[in-house]
């Protein structure tokens, strides 16, 4: 299934790309696209394709911290019609809230999720594609540090930032852009802050320009519907570690019945046990191509009781155990300075 993100989300490629010694304009045709794409923001084009287009500019041009980098120039005002909602909401809850609500006007692949307990949030973000794309966390990892950090006045200070993906040779933009704790190989991709700072005041919020953003935002929906399927397949994403990726478990968090949301899928041609499985299968290897994930710490991150289930259920999906798995399809890791900053 093809979900798509708004080209906004290459702000900056062609510039960064052509200052790196590329020529833009080629990588845009290799991928497919159009290079006059990068200047329609509101244009939706392949998520995938937007995320290989970042790795290999990565990859031509040796730079590790290419989607980073993107992201150190992004405004609020990249995120269109939804930036105006964003803006003026009173508080950074408020504002991470909207933000996920609205999060698929942006991109249909990514989710966000927001935990709060015992005094700490962790925002974690995800994206719900087949291929692990160093180039697009980093870039949406970014994004949602400088907003947050643009909403307060550059008064914000996470506790923590981490990286499920192996730290690239020079840090120094992550601690220059992050000023906190970064940790690589970290078991989610995400930012963890203090509680205290969800109710921190927005400056710039207006109620009355709220009102009159939402009014925009419902209107720009009009005809634009998530398909169920995209909307499961989120939720089994975020559901998965907590061994709640169940059939009652996502038909509850969705507001629907069992029964009826088997039925939606049908009618997409879908059941929820192929989703869970394609969920299951993409993590999976993701998890097991990096050498730092024990298999028993991947049979919890994918809500398995124990190592044993998760071999079996690897092995016959795969043909053989992860371990084996593994040292087929393991990728060369980089030399590098240290695995955190």
């Amino acid at each position: 299934m093809i979900t798509f993100v708004r080209a906004a989300s290459l702000t900056n490629f062609t510039e960064l790309f052509r200052a790196l010694g590329g020529d833009p304009d080629k990588a845009l045709r290799q991928a497919g696209l159009r290079p006059s794409v990068v200047l329609e923001q509101d244009q939706l084009i392949d998520a995938l394709v937007a995320g290989r287009l970042l790795e290999d500019a990565a990859a031509s041009t040796g730079c590790e911290n290419f989607g980073l980098r993107m992201a150190q120039s992004r405004q609020i005002s990249n995120f269109g019609v939804v930036s105006l909602l964003l803006l003026h909401q009173p508080t950074l809850r408020k504002v991470l809230s909207t933000l996920i609500e609205h999060v698929h006007m942006l991109n249909e692949s990514l989710v966000i999720q927001m935990d709060d307990a015992n005094g700490v949030v962790v925002l974690r973000e995800e994206f719900t594609l087949p291929e692990a794309l160093t180039q697009s966390m980093e870039l949406a990892i970014g994004v949602l540090f400088r907003t947050c950090n643009l909403l307060l006045n550059d008064r914000w200070r996470p506790q923590q930032v981490c990286f499920t993906h192996h730290a690239p040779r020079d840090l120094s933009l992550h601690k220059q852009l992050f000023r906190c704790r970064v940790e690589f190989d970290a078991d989610f991709n995400g930012i963890v802050f203090r509680t205290e700072d969800l109710d921190a005041p927005n400056p710039l919020a207006d109620p009355v320009l709220v009102r009159y953003a939402q009014t925009m935002v419902d209107t720009s929906q009009q005809g634009r519907q998530t398909s169920i399927a995209q909307r499961v397949r989120k939720a089994i994403y975020l559901m998965l570690p907590s061994g709640n990726a169940t059939c009652i478990c996502v038909a509850q968090g969705l507001g629907r019945s069992v029964r009826t949301l088997q039925r939606e899928l049908g009618e997409e041609g879908l059941s929820f046990t192929a989703l869970l499985v394609e969920v299951r299968s993409d993590l999976a290897q993701r998890y097991v191509r990096n050498p730092e994930y024990s298999v028993g710490q991947i049979a919890s991150m994918l809500g398995y009781n124990s190592h044993s289930a998760f071999t079996r259920w690897f092995a016959t999906l795969f043909g053989c155990p992860p371990e084996v798995w593994r040292e087929k399809n393991i990728a060369p890791r980089p030399a590098r300075q240290i695995n955190r900053a």
